[in-house]
């Protein structure tokens, strides 16, 4: 819970929810990876919101480009790097108006309206949401995308004699 907490905002008792806001359930789910390693995961019950007008999808780098990238930058001599970014969907905001009584995780505030803020699993636009704050995230860092799969980010490197 304590890198979830920034996904809420807590309504004080003396202030009520903004008009607006639909109330939706949060679960929790707990699953065993394939790594043996015990994983929890607070999620919003997705399948009681309405569809986005807007775009919900996240795409992903394609294996086909994965299979072209790897011996291309071999050949060049070129540094490929990936990562992988935990709580990812917590990095993004939403831009729905959504809130949910916190439950028994919450701890001192059980029982309080929260509003959620942030990207979390089982809202329907959180994939896009995310997918839109990494590229914004990408771009500022210099990086253009890739023509042919853009999931796939370039940027010129300097290299140690000062050559493009």
């Amino acid at each position: 819970m304590a890198n979830v907490r920034i996904a809420f905002k807590i309504v004080e008792p003396n202030n009520t929810v903004p008009i607006g806001f639909t109330k939706v359930p949060l679960r929790m789910i707990f699953d065993l990876k394939l790594d043996f390693m015990h994983k929890a995961r607070l999620v919003v019950g997705g399948l009681m919101t309405s569809t986005p007008t807007e775009l919900t999808y996240s795409s992903v780098v394609s294996r086909d480009s994965i299979h072209i990238c790897f011996p291309i930058a071999t050949h060049n001599n070129l540094d490929i790097q990936m990562t992988d970014v935990g709580n990812a969907y917590l990095n993004a905001t939403t831009k729905e108006k959504w809130y949910a009584i916190a439950g028994k995780d919450f701890g001192e505030d059980e029982g309080k309206a929260v509003l959620i803020v942030r990207a979390l699993y089982g809202l329907k636009s959180s994939g896009a949401a995310w997918h839109a704050h990494l590229a914004s995230s990408i771009l500022d860092m210099g990086f253009s995308s890739s023509l042919a799969d853009p999931d796939v980010w370039l940027r010129a490197a300097n290299h140690m004699d000062g050559i493009l």
